[in-house]
């Protein structure tokens, strides 16, 4: 299959594809997303078999707002409405209710519930709007590795498993949507994002952070929360202070060539001859965060590289968010 790069002016033909149950990859402000028509199953089924996804991880439904909601979701709420009024478009998914009989079960895992979003990015907006369903959108590439945050990063994995990528550039948040369970009392954050709990409670009141890990035969409610996530080739080790890099770097020398992930204030106390591998994450934790996938897969780039030392920060706000991806990256290895 030819996997063709359309320009934001070729929606038409984006819309089309999905119409023809095929899949096409759509930016949105988070990570770029793989979309197909979420009320066809055959076209759900090539979304799990392109990107290698296990069947019992449930997909999140992208639609153009709430209106279409409506259509499929129950217990739309006065505190749902109001997260509907203070953040949609954006990057927050909301878990509720489903409609018995209005979504496939290879969308909601078997489950009652499931996940929708209404994107930021006008493009995806427009694109659900002309193929006139709404799309399922799990992250554009191979299943466990870095999530794309560009149509390049889209391309490596999924050529010729997909129709088409609708290219608009980089990603502006740079990791996935927050999810808050809103099926349950207190609502629950699943996945962290940049939507944090601080921006959350003065609208809806109190709401926890999800501790519950999801056990080898339960269907979890929401991506991210059972199988390995945005792990690159190398092996990622966090390091907790950005005053011990050098010792991590002795550490990881031993094991074989290192690559170093971390802030520009860290990399310019570095020997940049002696690490020619290396991202820059920015200058604090927004920055950091945008950029982390793109730094994940820049390492896949230099096979040699064995080790990844990457910056931790402060799990609080968007840093929660950051850390929730680079914990799964480096399967909560640290250097201690």
């Amino acid at each position: 299959m030819e996997t063709l790069r359309l320009k934001p002016d070729q929606v038409a033909q984006a819309a089309a594809f999905i119409k023809a149950g095929q899949l096409v990859a759509f930016p949105t402000e988070t990570v770029y997303g793989l979309g197909a028509d979420a009320t066809n199953p055959t076209a759900v089924k090539q979304v799990y078999a392109a990107k290698g996804r296990p069947s019992d991880n449930p997909l999140i439904v992208t639609v153009s707002g709430p209106e279409q909601v409506a259509q499929y979701a129950a217990g739309i709420t006065p505190k749902v409405q109001a997260l509907f009024d203070r953040f949609w478009p954006g990057p927050l998914t909301l878990v509720l209710p489903v409609k018995p009989g209005t979504l496939p079960k290879e969308v909601t895992g078997g489950l009652r519930t499931a996940a929708f979003r209404n994107p930021a990015d006008k493009l995806t907006r427009e694109l659900i709007e002309q193929a006139g369903v709404p799309m399922v959108g799990p992250s554009a590439n191979t299943s466990g590795k870095p999530s794309p945050t560009t149509a390049d990063h889209v391309l490596h994995d999924l050529t010729g498993k997909i129709a088409a990528v609708l290219d608009d550039g980089q990603t502006k948040v740079g990791v996935e949507s927050t999810i808050v369970d809103m099926s349950v009392v207190p609502p629950v954050i699943l996945r962290p994002g940049a939507v944090s709990i601080h921006d959350l409670e003065p609208i809806i009141g109190k709401v926890l952070i999800n501790s519950h890990k999801v056990g080898a035969n339960e269907v979890p409610k929401a991506p991210g929360m059972k199988y390995k996530h945005y792990a690159p080739n190398a092996q990622v080790v966090i390091v907790r202070d950005p005053a011990d890099f050098a010792k991590a770097i002795d550490w990881a020398e031993a094991k074989g060539p290192v690559g170093l992930l971390a802030t520009d204030a860290v990399l310019e106390k570095q020997d940049a001859v002696r690490f020619k591998s290396q991202y820059s994450l920015g200058d604090d934790v927004d920055s950091a965060t945008h950029r982390l996938f793109a730094g994940l897969r820049y390492f896949d780039l230099n096979p040699e590289i064995k080790i990844i030392l990457a910056q931790g920060f402060t799990p609080d706000g968007l840093g929660l968010a950051y850390m929730n991806r680079l914990e799964k990256a480096a399967g909560l290895q640290y250097f201690d």
